[in-house]
């Protein structure tokens, strides 16, 4: 079985595929290491270890060198959040895909926020066109089609439908509807899309258990992995240069089982 095989068999919801999504290669195999299926990037963690902002700031190149790392670093399939697709048209987002698939990632997130002068959501056309463009380019890639309803504050079923069927129709493998957590929605998205459905989750969001029994497929924690790492190093440098003490480092792994997993 190939690793886009296995990748897609794992988008079931008796048995959610679990993504604690990964920045950089240490994080991808420390996530592997505590016995993940398959290892997702988040963009803005890659963005962030990369000094600049989420959002379309990354270059595709420095992405993609980027995830040929953590694709290297694991022993399971990685999926890729490759963002709005890394172009403005969509033989762009063609080239992103194959780059993507040189690099030996099995799956993409594709979003459909459209950011620049007219922030807000893509055309629904536009974006399926950008969809089918990506699927030519990349044949075995799992499309994660991303819809930013619910993030853009548009509590907008029928409208978070019709995206999903637009996108299903021009070659996503999936959906994922971020922003979303309540089960009466969750119920009716699962219910409606003829796809697996993925859920982004966090403090306060329902359990994996919860969310199988609602029909979710998939589950990622985005970029909040990141965002815990990086607060601990806040925390641990405001503590040296105030109280000048160290105790926010307790609980921390030891140097040695670190580096033992990246001498693998």
């Amino acid at each position: 079985m190939t690793d886009a095989t296995l990748f897609r068999s794992l988008h079931n919801a008796a048995d959610p595929l679990v993504l604690v999504n990964a920045w950089d290669a240490a994080s991808a195999r420390i996530v592997a290491a505590a016995g993940a299926r398959a290892v997702a990037t988040t963009s803005a963690g890659v963005a962030w270890t990369l000094g600049v902002p989420d959002g379309d700031a990354l270059t595709r190149d420095a992405m993609l060198v980027h995830l040929a790392r953590v694709v290297a670093a694991v022993d399971v399939p990685v999926t890729a959040d490759v963002e709005s697709g890394f172009g403005t048209d969509p033989d762009a987002v063609a080239e992103t895909l194959r780059g993507v698939a040189a690099a030996g990632a099995v799956g993409v997130n594709l979003e459909d926020t459209l950011r620049g002068d007219r922030p807000g959501l893509r055309d629904v056309a536009d974006q399926a066109e950008r969809i089918a463009a990506a699927r030519a380019a990349a044949p075995d890639v799992y499309i994660n089609a991303r819809i930013d309803t619910y993030l853009r504050g548009a509590d907008d079923l029928d409208g978070t439908l019709a995206r999903a069927r637009a996108y299903l129709d021009a070659g996503a493998s999936g959906i994922f509807v971020p922003g979303v957590v309540d089960a009466a929605t969750i119920t009716a998205l699962a219910a409606a899309i003829p796809a697996p459905l993925n859920i982004l989750v966090g403090p306060g969001a329902p359990s994996v258990a919860e969310l199988a029994k609602l029909g979710v497929a998939r589950v990622s924690l985005g970029s909040g992995v990141a965002e815990a790492a990086y607060t601990v190093a806040r925390r641990v440098a405001e503590e040296a240069f105030t109280a000048g003490t160290y105790t926010s480092l307790d609980g921390a792994d030891g140097y040695g089982d670190l580096n033992a997993l990246m001498s693998r």
